[in-house]
């Protein structure tokens, strides 16, 4: 039996959800889990850092340079080499293969900013996410995490969480809220759910 599932966190970019995983992890958030290892899909991703900063291995695979194969072999490559248990996709922007999801049932993780299944699906990522929102003048907006276990965006909602949208919002005031009131309080705690049910089972 697991005392601790091995975390990999992929990112693309600043990596503010990593930093609240690490936090989380720092402050005995997610005593079921350790983050192991961080892949970026760029060499530039500010998040590579974050995790030196927290001593971390992190390594970056570029996607651009690479073709599908190539991208998800070397990651493979990566995560048996550091016995990986579970993934979570923190602001990853690289589409993985349905043959590579099919590897890792119930063990990948995905933090989306809105409330699925309102404003997901193909181009929403990021700030998208919110300008659609705001667009479509709703009241409230939200953040998912779930488990990804079919393309695009299937998966068993593990976790949501509402967040409130003022009339003076911006995308960028938006994004914030969502990520500060939402995503870096579900991700951390859906990340001990699942690291529990492995280390149990």
């Amino acid at each position: 039996m697991l005392t601790k599932a091995r975390v990999a966190v992929f990112v693309s970019g600043g990596g503010t959800n990593l930093e609240a995983l690490l936090k989380a992890q720092k402050a005995g958030a997610i005593p079921h889990g350790e983050i192991v290892l961080v892949i970026a899909s760029n060499k530039s991703a500010y998040a590579l850092t974050r995790a030196a900063n927290h001593g971390v291995p992190g390594v970056a695979i570029p996607r651009k340079q690479m073709t599908q194969a190539d991208f998800e072999s070397a990651i493979s490559e990566k995560l048996a080499e550091f016995q990986i248990d579970v993934i979570i996709l923190a602001g990853f922007l690289s589409i993985l293969s349905e043959n590579f999801v099919k590897q890792w049932p119930d063990r990948i993780l995905n933090v989306h900013p809105s409330l699925i299944p309102s404003f997901c699906g193909k181009g929403m990522y990021g700030l998208k996410v919110h300008e659609a929102a705001l667009e479509k003048g709703v009241k409230v907006t939200g953040a998912t995490v779930h488990l990804v276990n079919e393309i695009p965006d299937g998966g068993r909602i593990l976790l949501q969480k509402a967040v409130d949208i003022l009339p003076d919002d911006t995308p960028e005031v938006l994004q914030r809220r969502v990520m500060e009131q939402a995503e870096w309080v579900l991700l951390p705690q859906a990340a001990e759910l699942v690291c529990k049910q492995i280390c149990e089972n």
